[in-house]
């Protein structure tokens, strides 16, 4: 115990150090602009929005089993609701910071508070967003007190529930209600953002309360991690099926526009993400926890949840850029870069492209940092109720604090 107590102190040195590098980073951005980032004006939005739309499904996911919990009264997952409503917490503040960070200053958050504009999707997303994040505390907060109200709980989850499919919608809708842009203009787009949601939040969902089990802070029976791994891969088939059924759709009629998306998707410059998600996000889970045995051996469940995630971040990045790679600029000279440099040869371009600068990659492993930074401080705050971090929650006690 000692020993996993001083591993997990050495382990929160390090994710705080790293924090600080990406402060650092950070700080560095705000005195020198996004000019020390690879976005440009063709390339608009880049990795700091594609980790926004990864975190946003995590938070989803996770409160989607904790309120489903309630509402459809499932003992099992009443045990874990309180451990999924802290990642659900923490994903969405991560989120929100990637948002802050992209704007390139923090004080541009007021020109959305003075002056809204609810035609559009973007300011649908700094709402409901907030509402999430509100909901999240409020759920924590009646679930941590000492004597909690089944009946504060069971309105609160009735609320949650369809919140946390809409947060994630609505950032869909982000996207597709662009019509000017063909990889994105799709009714099945928010349906697409919720199969996804649901199978990484589940899978963040695991892999937390697997490192939490092995770390004796929260207790989880080896029966509940198979049943949750059954509900991943039933989630992954019908993300694989939205997939698919988009994939078809811009196919079949042969439409010119989306075509050209599907060549970059499929053999173009984000065919690497493409077949990313196919075989880690689809196909190499489907083989491993379809069978009963794997699902019931926690290192294959592990695994299987660890390369979930990182298809659907795949899927975040061919999605993003995709449709960014082509611009939407016909009878026009292309979309200005701004600026004439000779290496160009002129100020137009007919093709974007994105890479992104150490700046960027030394943000996001600083939040990544402060993410789990901020769980683990969270999860020895209202798991353990003491200031160790080895306090064992018995899987008993917890259902009775439900």
């Amino acid at each position: 115990m000692m020993d996993k107590k001083g591993n997990l102190t050495i382990g929160m040195v390090v994710l705080g150090l790293l924090t600080l590098m990406g402060l650092g980073a950070w700080a560095f951005q705000l005195a020198n602009g996004l000019g020390v980032t690879g976005m440009n004006n063709v390339v608009s939005w880049g990795s700091y929005i594609a980790m926004f739309m990864l975190f946003v499904g995590l938070s989803a996911g996770g409160l989607i089993v904790s309120s489903s919990a309630t509402v459809f009264n499932i003992p099992s997952f009443k045990v874990v609701a309180k451990p999924a409503v802290i990642l659900s917490t923490v994903c969405i503040i991560i989120a929100g910071a990637f948002i802050i960070v992209d704007l390139g200053s923090p004080w541009r958050i007021y020109n959305l508070i003075l002056h809204p504009q609810f035609r559009s999707p973007l300011m649908w997303d700094v709402v409901v967003i907030t509402l999430y994040l509100a909901l999240n505390l409020v759920y924590l907060y009646f679930m941590s007190r000492s004597e909690p109200d089944e009946r504060k709980l069971k309105i609160i989850s009735r609320i949650a529930l369809p919140t946390a499919v809409l947060v994630h919608s609505v950032t869909a809708w982000i996207f597709g209600l662009q019509i000017a842009r063909a990889g994105w203009h799709s009714a099945l787009m928010a349906p697409l953002f919720v199969a996804s949601a649901l199978d990484s939040g589940l899978a963040l969902l695991i892999i937390a309360l697997l490192a939490l089990n092995r770390l004796k802070m929260f207790e989880v029976e080896k029966k509940l991690i198979g049943t949750l791994a059954g509900l991943l891969v039933t989630c992954v088939v019908v993300d694989a099926f939205f997939v698919f059924s988009e994939v078809l759709t811009m196919l079949y009629p042969g439409e010119e526009s989306a075509m050209v998306v599907l060549r970059e998707m499929t053999s173009g410059l984000a065919a690497p993400f493409f077949w990313g998600e196919i075989i880690l996000g689809f196909i190499l889970p489907f083989m491993i926890l379809v069978f009963k045995k794997n699902r019931e051996n926690t290192n294959y469940v592990m695994f299987a949840s660890v390369i979930v995630i990182l298809g659907v971040f795949c899927k975040r990045v061919w999605l993003l850029f995709s449709s960014f790679i082509h611009p939407n600029v016909q009878g026009a000279p292309g979309v200005t870069y701004g600026k004439f440099t000779e290496t160009m040869g002129d100020m137009w371009s007919l093709q974007g492209s994105y890479a992104p600068t150490w700046v960027e990659l030394a943000i996001i492993i600083g939040m990544l940092s402060m993410g789990a930074l901020l769980f683990t401080y969270l999860s020895n705050r209202f798991l353990s109720g003491s200031t160790d971090f080895i306090p064992m929650v018995k899987p008993g006690q917890a259902a009775e604090n439900k």
